[in-house]
């Protein structure tokens, strides 16, 4: 069975992040040119789903403004005081129609390196399989502090019975490696009745997602998972540290592209290009360079060491000076 695009992607992004120390609402702070709920919407987008909703509700106003700029087409639907995955969702739901059918995507928006086309992948398996559920996952040396996945035997492609969190997780389960990703297709009238359901008899107090899929096993529905072998893909971003950690490797594999499509990078330890910039071939970039924005390098240009260049446009062949700092239409140099 060939997938077709989702009836929707919900992206969860309401979450305080009170360990960011930040007054910035942690799905507004910034790797790679973009916020980490811009990234969550662009790869959500990359589905054409028929309808986009992002769920918010810590410095809602700042969010909503954001998204207007960034994500026009997207709507936000607030979550009110019950706090969980579960009441987000739900609160998502009730913002699209009644008749709502088919697969729905969701995912987080605090997961800024997982791309359009692992979404697709997950989507393509939920279609295979007529799942009810179908979730992202990732195996870890040390799984503390993530939700288990409890599969019904030892096989790879073993049906996924539940997802324990690790608060409410046995001695047996905690041994468990492979990790709940936060990033599932439902069947949306599955869901729907499923969220009915949930309540919230657990350690956190909240209405977990993750019941869902208990509840699909429970109606004889088959819950299935997909995992991913590269963990980047899946990482979230809850305090300071994690967000340098992903954007030096979103910075990575940015550079690691444009030196496949023949970019000269002398130094990629020390040099940082947005997802946004646009380098021809056969450009330089001196040890240093910092490219923001909508910068455009043209062919066989070079951009001396420590140069700072901001949405700005160099010609073909150009020499951009050491230590410039050029920003929008500035000139650059001969």
């Amino acid at each position: 069975m060939t997938p077709t695009a989702p009836a929707a992607v919900i992206v969860m992004a309401a979450g305080k992040g009170t360990r960011m120390r930040s007054v910035t609402p942690k799905v507004l702070h910034r790797i790679g040119g973009r916020s980490l709920v811009d990234h969550a919407v662009t790869a959500a987008r990359g589905l054409a789903p028929r309808h986009l909703v992002v769920v918010v509700r810590h410095e809602r106003d700042a969010v909503v403004a954001h998204l207007s700029e960034v994500a026009p087409d997207a709507v936000a639907a607030d979550q009110d005081e019950t706090p969980g995955t579960g009441r987000a969702v739900a609160c998502g739901l009730a913002s699209l129609p009644e008749d709502l059918a088919g697969p729905v995507v969701v995912t987080s928006g605090d997961v800024p390196l997982l791309d359009t086309a692992t979404l697709r992948d997950l989507l393509a398996q939920h279609a295979r399989r007529g799942d009810a559920v179908t979730l992202l996952t990732t195996v870890l040396d040390d799984p503390t502090g993530y939700g288990r996945v409890v599969r019904e035997d030892d096989g790879p492609d073993s049906p996924v019975s539940a997802i324990v969190e690790q608060r409410d997780a046995s001695p047996e389960q905690r041994a468990i490696t492979e990790i709940n990703a936060g990033v599932y297709v439902f069947d949306a009238a599955h869901l729907r009745r499923a969220l009915t359901t949930l309540g919230t008899d657990n350690d956190q107090g909240e209405v977990y997602l993750t019941d869902v899929v208990a509840h699909a096993r429970a109606e004889g529905l088959s819950a299935s998972a997909l995992v991913v072998a590269d963990h980047w893909l899946v990482e979230g971003c809850n305090d300071r540290s994690q967000l340098a950690e992903l954007g030096a490797e979103l910075n990575r594999r940015t550079l690691a592209r444009w030196m496949e499509a023949g970019v000269g990078v002398v130094d990629p330890a020390g040099t940082w290009v947005d997802v946004s910039v646009e380098l021809a071939r056969d450009v330089t970039l001196e040890p240093g360079v910092l490219l923001r924005g909508a910068t455009r390098i043209g062919e066989g240009s070079r951009v001396g060491a420590y140069a700072i260049l901001t949405d700005v446009e160099i010609p073909d062949g150009a020499v951009v000076a050491p230590f410039s700092q050029l920003d929008g239409d500035a000139p650059a140099g001969p």
